[in-house]
């Protein structure tokens, strides 16, 4: 679409460029920072017949990191005709039910993404009784062992995502080994593990800042996909794939709680591990498993969210406060709870964007996370305890 104005202002408003589109409908404004910036389209400057999909988004916020290029979207349909009130009227509503179509998907894509995180952090909660701070930085490795192998060795985003899955599981063994199962066997309390785990976050989160950097990078693969059409919906290619893999993983991961040996021990260690062991179950085995499949969908967890997004020595740190609010939401200790709690958040949160401001929209999960513990403390899929 040739010859509409783009302008582009830093966060203060000060202006920064301005562009026009050439014919293939692409245009580009240098900027001389990383930072945010406010991308304005002159709807004036449309071709007869060409109106924004969504009137009320003719300026975004864009996060533009050093060193890459950002691609800015702007969602275009066909214009009414002018001087029908009726047909405006009539347009109004089916571009705000687009919007709530388009923000109902995306609340989906990040509800799985904290369900992969929150799965593995309430599956480790029920067999141990540990609420792990540093399961964020679980997602961070993962994300940046998938970086080094794509961006660095430059092999294929999908078999790094693969090797760092691998790899992330083999840290959540490793961990287990000779970190927490030896403050187990020390007999120490759930609060000094719960404590140690918020020292070991800013460990590993420094430990990241020192080799990664504190700038944000995307993939080499998947970086910058043309968005198609499904519907009201418009997404890129990768988006719907991932979804896909992701439900994949939690559809598996929840039946083999259910269907295998493994699974129904874990189950039985999670309800009393003093009984589990007298029936012969080895415990530590046991919770050594659910460590390593819980770092491996970790790390998984934060391939996906690194491919969402740019890959940052913080972004498991950004995200965790919404996993504990969907372990908490769907039922502590419970991996289906986890999937449904995830979902409902990832959901509220893009869909209060309709009402709020998106500076607020997580204000607005974490408000039904408090009504929800008011009201059912033991979360939407989570059992009533009786404690004395």
């Amino acid at each position: 679409m040739n010859g509409v104005k783009i302008s582009v202002a830093g966060e203060d408003g000060k202006p920064v460029g301005d562009a026009t589109t050439g014919a293939d409908g692409k245009w580009e404004v240098p900027v001389p920072q990383a930072g945010t910036y406010k991308v304005t389209l002159d709807q004036s400057t449309l071709p007869q017949g060409v109106a924004l999909k969504f009137k009320d988004r003719a300026t975004l916020n864009v996060q533009v990191y050093e060193g890459s290029e950002r691609n800015v979207l702007f969602a275009l349909a066909p214009a009414g005709q002018p001087g029908e009130a009726a047909a405006e009227s009539s347009s109004d509503a089916s571009s705000f039910w687009d919007r709530v179509a388009q923000l109902t998907f995306e609340g989906f894509n990040l509800g799985l993404i904290i369900a992969l995180a929150a799965m593995g952090l309430s599956l480790v909660f029920g067999t141990t009784g540990l609420t792990n701070f540093a399961h964020g930085e679980l997602l961070t490795f993962g994300a940046m062992c998938a970086y080094f192998f794509n961006v660095t060795l430059g092999i294929p985003l999908v078999l790094a995502a693969v090797i760092s899955v691998v790899i992330g599981g083999a840290f959540g063994y490793t961990q287990d080994r000779f970190f927490w199962g030896v403050l187990r066997k020390r007999g120490s309390s759930l609060v000094a593990m719960m404590i140690i785990s918020i020292g070991l976050a800013l460990f590993l989160r420094y430990v990241f800042l020192f080799f990664f950097g504190g700038e944000g990078a995307p993939y080499a693969d998947y970086n910058a996909q043309p968005g198609i059409q499904v519907g009201p919906i418009s997404a890129a290619p990768k988006n719907f794939i991932a979804m896909g893999i992701e439900l994949a993983v939690l559809v598996i991961v929840g039946l083999a709680l259910l269907k295998t040996r493994v699974g129904k021990a874990a189950r039985a260690v999670a309800d009393n591990p003093a009984l589990a062991a007298s029936s012969g179950i080895n415990v530590d085995g046991v919770i050594r498993i659910i460590w390593t499949v819980g770092g491996a969908i970790a790390s998984l967890a934060g391939v996906m969210l690194g491919l969402s997004q740019n890959v940052s020595y913080q972004m498991g740190f950004q995200i965790l406060l919404l996993v504990f609010a969907g372990v908490t939401l769907g039922g502590l200790g419970t991996a289906f709870g986890a999937l449904v709690g995830s979902i409902v958040v990832g959901l509220f949160i893009q869909l209060s964007t309709v009402v709020v401001p998106t500076e607020l929209k997580t204000v607005g999960a974490l408000l039904v996370l408090i009504l929800v513990m008011l009201f059912r403390p033991q979360g939407i899929l989570g059992r009533r305890e009786r404690i004395g």
